[in-house]
């Protein structure tokens, strides 16, 4: 009977198994159809008059642009500017938003002082400070990264904070209780603990990332994605706008896919 039991049970969870995997694969499925009909109608409105295709282009005139670049060798040297700024702006506001976190969640005091002025700052809009960062970081990729990181950082800060101060007060209260000291509490409670607002952080700052990259790119650059919308929005040809905003959508997509995977992989790790 228990043996009964016991095959009851592994037959109802391979069949929850199965609806699981049945529904993630009709989740794809739809979302590759909507992404179809979406390129398919947009193509068939131009051809048929009822998009003007010299302001809206069509799928069929962003692969020609793209091939174009391509072929003319300036396709993946605009994305690898592009790309470079973007993933070392995201890096150097992930850590220096971490440890700065870290540094007010270690300083009760500090933490005070600062929050005002940090909040202040994440309202403040950064394509105002446009011109300044002409001025001090000059026109080359310098300028670009400071902008990316200016746009990043400060989200991170609070996102960690945050995260850090959402910790368990009473498993805080516990270690201390044992005579464990903030450092040692932040290594091996809060940072643990802290994992999945991590992550959520690094979701987050994927995206914040691209937008000051390409802002950057709109107020100083002579190569890149942004770049290239720029200059096709000048001189009216929004084929490459289209084409370039396109491939910028790709990046920032499998840019997030790898952190997703990167998130999943850990967290398997942890459960383990």
């Amino acid at each position: 009977m228990k043996h009964a039991k016991n095959n009851n049970y592994s037959v109802q969870h391979a069949l929850y198994l199965k609806k699981i995997r049945r529904n993630k694969i009709t989740v794809h499925i739809v979302r590759a159809a909507i992404l179809v009909a979406i390129i398919g109608l947009w193509e068939l409105f131009a051809q048929v008059g009822v998009f003007d295709p010299f302001i809206t282009s069509s799928p069929s005139r962003v692969a020609t642009t793209i091939a174009d670049l391509a072929g003319a060798g300036t396709l993946f040297y605009h994305i690898g500017i592009t790309l470079m700024e973007t993933i070392v702006g995201f890096v150097i506001a992930v850590v220096a938003g971490y440890l700065i976190a870290v540094l007010l969640w270690l300083n009760d005091g500090v933490r005070r002082i600062f929050e005002p002025y940090i909040v202040v700052l994440n309202a403040l809009p950064k394509i105002a400070l446009g011109p300044l960062i002409i001025i001090w970081m000059g026109t080359g990729y310098t300028a670009i990264i400071f902008m990316t990181v200016l746009v990043s950082i400060i989200v991170c800060i609070m996102n960690m904070l945050a995260g850090f101060v959402a910790v368990d007060r009473t498993k805080q209260l516990l270690l201390r209780s044992m005579g464990a000291g903030k450092g040692a509490m932040l290594l091996k409670l809060i940072i643990p603990a802290s994992l999945p607002a991590f992550m959520n952080t690094l979701k987050v700052a994927v995206g914040l990332a691209w937008i000051g990259s390409i802002m950057g790119e709109y107020i100083v650059s002579r190569a890149g994605l942004g770049y290239l919308i720029v200059y096709g929005g000048q001189v009216f040809r929004l084929d490459l706008v289209m084409a370039a905003t396109f491939i910028l959508c790709l990046l920032a997509g499998g840019m997030y896919a790898v952190v997703a995977v990167v998130e999943r992989v850990v967290v398997k790790r942890r459960g383990g």
